[in-house]
């Protein structure tokens, strides 16, 4: 209306002037009125403008598209200074980018400390490079629920996105009591009886109940707990991310994902405390996923299924992995009610070694176990498991124990070689049967270790041992007759070097 009356006012004047002047002094004002409109409503008008002209956006990447709404989180007030917390600041752009419908929050170069961000659909939360989210280290900064502790967390949310090239770190570092090299002690919030146990620490990023996740081309640091966590969300693709957690910190894992379906895991980098990559079912069935061309280092399990297994697991694949220095290789620990079923392990080179008896495992290239979770726990089945062209150099042999009530069954070993050679000091004769069961129980070691195995097919299996000094050194094979049925050797050989 405003405007309405201001041109009418101008055009009264015009009687006097000539056409020319005219036409310029309007030309004048309407440029005057749009570029004011402009700087009071650049929000809004932001969406509908080219991309090359939009104000202040110059940094962004080419990777946007044309017309994508975006919200620097600094024109709502973050400081970037690593000092002040910037967490209303970026929650507040957030919140308004979801309330345009969505669009890219742009997160500049510099550290922004920050408790819980939580993320909304149709947001893609862009990490600048040069820009670190620091999550904090005080309680009071996350949900009173333990559940909720995480630094970057999206719930019930569709189409989200986490990358930029930039980090997110938990300062997991703050959180280590006394540091050892064996196994650091960490605190626990549960001082405050908000959380029961001595794994009461924040995670990292969840996503929670969430359709179409995007993750990648950023870098994930000291997560003081688990550091990427997938939970009951559908479609989900990580690529290009690295994650790096403190090597002597438990529970540092670096992709957790439970009960969640249609994921693709390729091309990333994790070198962590605990468990690399963890799928579990603890709230639903887990299946579709897919895990190919990946570098871990890990002083626990590389690749674990379990152990929670309260449903079903299956369809799950993983190809063209390098597997460095870790505890255990590829482990299934079958706990619950739950089946698994299905699994392919291709084209994967890994050296395993011992660390320390804190830690489970005893550098076993391939180890899968059934274990009742309790005395009532009618177990689940580990059915139709491929190894295919796998390469280790290992201090330790394969482990393979079922149960009377639930034998392995449909273990397929194809072209594996294996290169047992001690490379640490540990003295070695225990079998590690944990989580659960009957813990570390003094056992020779070999090549193959089997009980309550049915139906197991090994081709081209062939067994190196790399010196003579070591006892209950180089038994091919150790199994008792009566709890393996179904063998089936093809080309089985084991050899003796110096």
């Amino acid at each position: 209306m405003g405007l309405k009356l201001g041109l009418s006012s101008v055009v009264s004047r015009m009687g006097s002037l000539d056409g020319r002047k005219s036409c310029k002094l309007v030309f004048r004002l309407l440029i005057t009125l749009f570029v004011g409109i402009l700087m009071k409503n650049s929000f809004s008008l932001a969406a509908s403008l080219p991309f090359e002209i939009r104000p202040s956006f110059q940094a962004l990447k080419a990777e946007f598209e044309d017309g994508r709404f975006v919200c620097r989180v600094s024109d709502f007030g973050a400081t970037g200074n690593g000092e002040v917390y910037d967490t209303s600041a970026i929650q507040s752009s957030i919140d308004y980018c979801a309330n345009q419908g969505g669009g890219v929050v742009y997160v500049s170069p510099g550290e922004n400390l920050t408790g819980t961000l939580y993320l909304k659909s149709n947001i893609t939360l862009w990490v600048d490079k040069g820009a670190t989210i620091v999550g904090s280290a005080r309680q009071e900064d996350f949900l009173a629920h333990w559940t909720r502790w995480y630094t970057i967390l999206a719930e019930d949310a569709e189409n989200v996105e986490l990358t930029g090239g930039g980090i997110v770190t938990g300062q997991g570092l703050k959180f280590v009591v006394e540091f050892k090299e064996e196994k650091n002690i960490m605190v626990s919030w549960n001082v405050t009886g908000d959380c029961v146990g001595d794994e009461c620490r924040p995670r990292l990023v969840g996503f929670i109940n969430c359709k179409n996740v995007h993750i990648w081309n950023v870098f994930l640091r000291e997560p003081a707990y688990w550091c990427l966590h997938i939970v009951k969300s559908n479609i989900i693709s990580i690529h290009d991310v690295s994650m790096h957690g403190d090597f002597n910190s438990p529970n540092t894992d670096g992709i957790d994902i439970d009960s969640s379906n249609n994921t693709v895991i390729k091309d990333c980098h994790i070198d962590t405390g605990d468990d690399a990559i963890c799928s579990k079912s603890e709230l639903g069935p887990l299946y579709n996923l897919t895990v190919t061309n990946c570098w871990i280092r890990t002083k626990s399990c590389a690749v674990k299924l379990g152990s929670m297994t309260n449903f079903n697991l299956g369809n799950l694949h993983f190809e063209q992995l390098v597997i460095v220095d870790s505890h255990r290789g590829l482990g299934i620990q079958l706990r619950d009610s739950g089946n698994i079923n299905n699994v392919t392990y291709a084209n994967i080179q890994m050296s395993t070694r011992y660390y320390h008896p804190s830690w489970w495992g005893l550098a076993e290239p391939i180890y899968v176990s059934a274990c009742p979770r309790t005395p009532d726990t009618v177990l689940g089945s580990v059915n139709n498991v491929h190894y295919m062209n796998i390469t280790t150099t290992s201090e330790n042999g394969i482990f393979l124990s079922g149960l009377e009530e639930s034998f392995l069954k449909g273990l397929h070993f194809r072209n594996v070689k294996m290169t047992l050679a001690r490379s640490t000091n540990f003295t070695g004769g225990y079998h590690d049967y944990r989580p659960g069961c009957q813990g570390l129980v003094t056992h020779r070691m070999s090549g193959l270790f089997m009980e309550y195995v049915k139906d197991i097919w090994m081709q081209e299996v062939f067994v190196q041992w790399k010196g003579s000094n070591v006892s209950d050194w180089g038994l091919p094979i150790d199994f008792t007759p009566s709890t393996v049925g179904n063998m089936h050797l093809m080309n089985y050989e084991n050899t003796y070097t110096v």
